[in-house]
């Protein structure tokens, strides 16, 4: 049986039914299956059963995987899950409930804020696979914003103002959002800021969107103050209500989302009492976005 798209609306999110994502996928379900994604931005797939190697042979389809940047970010982490796989949970090593005052739930936390995967790496996220093998009975939902519908709904002066500008995107700049600032010279080294272009125009389908996150703190060649007031402008644009679509969970949902014209946050749910295992695979984009819209690459600052 070939596989089943099922929109939730005309252009953005569908489910995806009548495919096994634990085996490899038959030439012409890949190709519906990624027609399907250029077109709704996100795909859920219920029901599956995956293992972390399959769930890595899956991404393998679009592209390079990513690694966790858990590793730099807190450097006495112990990884619970492969490096090809980022640990969303929130799990510490021993897959216990972290505690309360763990740097790494403190720089977690950061996920409710709205993002784009790996923007503040150099190469940023293609596409993201999270996978649901825990989740809290109540909260912990995840929010999709359509930054192409935001871009589209952004006045013609504002589209022209952001013609080849280019912010600088860093861990430290959103997580200095939520307070966190406990980094050492050598995690600060390994999140310094990135560029990356503010619009981008999507390769498979041609339209034109916002790139923008909570780890774009400055503007290049603006004020400090009015290129954050910008990038907050644009953030409280971007996220309105009828831009947004939020996915419940499911046991063993797999949802995948193109990083390249969405935005993401995580909603909060009691992580000091329920369990939440959630587990994401990140495909690379193929060169930094400054170099796919054709911009010189900016030097950046320090954060």
């Amino acid at each position: 049986m070939a596989l089943t798209v099922w929109p939730v609306t005309d252009e953005f999110v569908a489910e995806i039914y009548d495919v096994d994502l634990s085996r490899p996928l038959p030439e012409e379900d890949l190709a519906a299956l990624k027609a399907a994604f250029w077109k709704y931005a996100v795909l859920v797939f219920p029901d599956q059963n995956l293992t972390q190697e399959q769930h890595v042979a899956f991404a393998r389809n679009f592209g390079e995987m990513d690694k966790t940047v858990l590793k730099a970010a807190v450097s006495d982490k112990i990884l619970r899950v492969r490096e090809d796989i980022a640990d969303v949970s929130n799990l510490d090593d021993k897959n216990e409930l972290w505690d309360e005052n763990s740097r790494l739930r403190q720089l977690q936390l950061g996920n409710r804020l709205w993002h784009t995967d790996s923007s503040f790496k150099y190469v940023p996220a293609l596409c993201s696979m999270l996978y649901a093998l825990e989740i809290p009975p109540v909260g912990g939902q995840t929010e999709f914003a359509d930054q192409r519908a935001a871009y589209d709904a952004l006045a013609p002066e504002m589209q022209r103002r952001l013609e080849g500008l280019v912010a600088e995107h860093s861990l430290i700049h959103s997580r200095a959002r939520m307070g966190y600032a406990e980094w050492s010279e050598e995690e600060r080294k390994a999140v310094a800021p990135v560029p990356q272009a503010m619009l981008r125009t999507h390769p498979e389908t041609g339209r034109r969107n916002l790139y923008i996150a909570s780890h774009a703190g400055r503007v290049v060649g603006m004020d400090d103050a009015e290129g954050r007031a910008l990038i907050d402008e644009l953030l409280a644009h971007a996220s309105q209500r009828q831009f947004v679509q939020t996915h419940r969970w499911r046991q063993h949902d797999l949802v995948i989302w193109d990083n390249r014209c969405c935005l993401h946050r995580g909603l909060p749910f009691d992580d000091l009492r329920f369990r939440r295992d959630m587990q994401r695979a990140t495909v690379r984009d193929v060169a930094n976005t400054c170099e796919q819209e054709g911009l010189p690459v900016p030097q950046v600052r320090a954060a």
